[in-house]
Formats: structure tokens, C-alpha cells, sequence
């Protein structure tokens, strides 16, 4: 997927290219894992979808929920979609960064012999 260590550093518009790309992964990872959470809340606490977003954007962001759950399904739900959620920050910081460290390490490692 990337160049080798051989092979010159991608030209700065294709590097931008790339990471618009891994942005747009993580972005598009973090509105569906916005949808399900909105769907879980809305099922198992019967939460009106404004609130469901409030509680999954809230724990997507690691900030917690801010109604708690009284349900048991719906305290089962929040802690999996916890666990989820801090599974989810953790990919969308390595979609986004991935690119950029791979290019810092290229430029300096680029033409070293293997």
C-alpha cells in the first residue's frame, strides 16, 4: 500500500491526497459508529434520537454518557458501546496519523540501504 524505503517520498499532493483519504475512513468510521449508538439508545433506553446522539457523541468523545441507563439491556448496551467507543478513538487516531508518520519516517530513511 505504501512505498518502500527504495522508492522516493510520494509528491505532496498525493500525500494529501492519501491522507484525505485516511481522514475520510476515520470519519466515515466515527458516523457509523454514531448511528449505531444513536440506534442503541433510542431501542434499549427509549431515548429520543436527540438525546441518543447526545449520549453516544458524548461517549464517542470520551466524555461518558449523560443520562445513565436504567434498563438492564440499556446498561449492557452503554458498557459495551463504551468499550466500543474507546476502540473506535483508538482507530480513527491511527487512520489519521499513519499516513504522517509513515512519511516522517520515510524522508529519513529514504535511499538507506536495507
Amino acid at each position: 500500500m505504501y512505498e518502500s524505503r527504495t522508492k522516493a517520498p510520494l509528491p505532496l499532493f498525493s500525500f494529501a491526497k492519501r491522507l484525505i483519504f485516511h481522514a475520510s475512513l476515520a470519519f466515515g468510521l466515527l458516523i457509523l459508529s454514531l448511528g449505531i449508538g444513536m440506534c442503541g439508545y433510542v431501542y434499549f433506553e427509549h431515548l429520543s434520537w436527540l438525546d441518543a446522539f447526545l449520549n453516544s457523541a458524548m461517549l464517542l468523545g470520551g466524555m461518558g454518557p449523560v443520562n445513565a441507563p436504567v434498563t438492564s439491556g440499556g446498561k449492557l448496551f452503554a458498557g459495551l458501546y463504551a468499550l466500543y467507543a474507546g476502540l473506535v478513538f483508538i482507530v480513527s487516531a491511527a487512520l489519521v496519523f499513519t499516513p504522517v508518520v509513515h512519511r516522517i519516517l520515510h524522508v529519513f530513511h529514504w535511499g538507506s540501504k536495507p
